[in-house]
């Protein structure tokens, strides 16, 4: 199949649109969709093999950038995103994702495959099985270090595995920072912003400092991908919002949960 068919470019788009769509509705940053599509398209594309996986990881995160920046407008508006606590969450979010994207870059690229298709199993059985003690809502602002400290798990987790980090960060701001879950939602898509942003630096730092490159990448990130779906994913970023505040996300989480396993799995036999 040529790469640039129309199956899959229309497959393309299909992929960034789901994930811009989870992007709006859980506060995700959708790289969990993104990465995968990217493991199986840039081999089609002729990347080298020793840089697809970091390249996967790199591009993921500079479309979760406009990806989340479109979300944090539309649950700004609706009064989801409280921008006291945010700002610590971007400091520890910043300092994070350079050491997530650091580490990565010295981890062998088949290594980090497999241990991203472990990663995608564990989500899957944590949205399906894990039921935590929510405590009380908090009605004042939760200490500065404590959202500094929020910031910097899902800042980290972000960069290393290029896939927004919100998976991490939204369950830390219910159960330690007793958020509400829209606020939750909401302040972890601004977090995303900044983190994917600083993760997106460090990628194209540390690729341009190896002797492989990629046509059309500047370092891991390859830039006509990413504009490409970016725009297809901020859309539907939108959507994903409009649809939080009004939907309940029981039985889309579970279906979402399954497909994590299945890409999983898949990732992991191919690795």
């Amino acid at each position: 199949m040529e790469l640039f068919s129309v199956q899959i470019i229309a497959l393309t788009l299909a992929f960034g649109a789901f994930a811009g769509f989870l992007a709006g509705l859980l506060g995700i940053g959708g790289g969990v969709i993104l990465v995968p599509l990217f493991l199986w398209l840039f081999p089609l594309a002729g990347i080298p093999e020793q840089i697809v996986v970091h390249m996967a990881f790199g591009t993921s995160l500079a479309i979760i950038i406009p990806t989340s920046f479109s979300s944090t407008l539309g649950h700004r508006k609706r009064g989801n995103v409280d921008w006291r606590i945010v700002s610590y969450l971007a400091l520890g979010g910043i300092v994070g994702a350079l050491i997530g994207s650091t580490i990565a870059a010295y981890v062998p690229g088949q290594q980090l495959k497999i241990v991203f298709g472990c990663l995608q199993i564990i989500i899957a059985f944590k949205l399906i099985f894990f039921h935590p003690y929510l405590p009380p809502e908090r009605t004042n602002q939760p200490p500065k270090k404590q959202s500094f400290l929020v910031g910097l798990a899902g800042g980290t987790f972000s960069a290393f595995f290029g896939v927004g980090g919100g998976i991490v960060a939204v369950p830390l701001m219910l159960i330690i920072m007793q958020l509400p879950i829209h606020l939750a939602v909401g302040n972890s898509s601004a977090l995303i912003v900044v983190s994917s942003l600083a993760g997106t630096i460090g990628y194209v730092f540390h690729g341009l400092q190896q002797p492989i490159a990629a046509p059309l990448s500047l370092g891991y990130v390859n830039v006509l991908v990413a504009t490409v779906v970016a725009p297809v994913s901020m859309g539907c970023a939108r959507l994903g919002v409009k649809l939080a505040t009004r939907t309940s996300q029981k039985h889309l989480i579970k279906a979402f949960a399954v497909l994590l396993v299945l890409i999983g799995l898949r990732i992991l036999f191919s690795g």
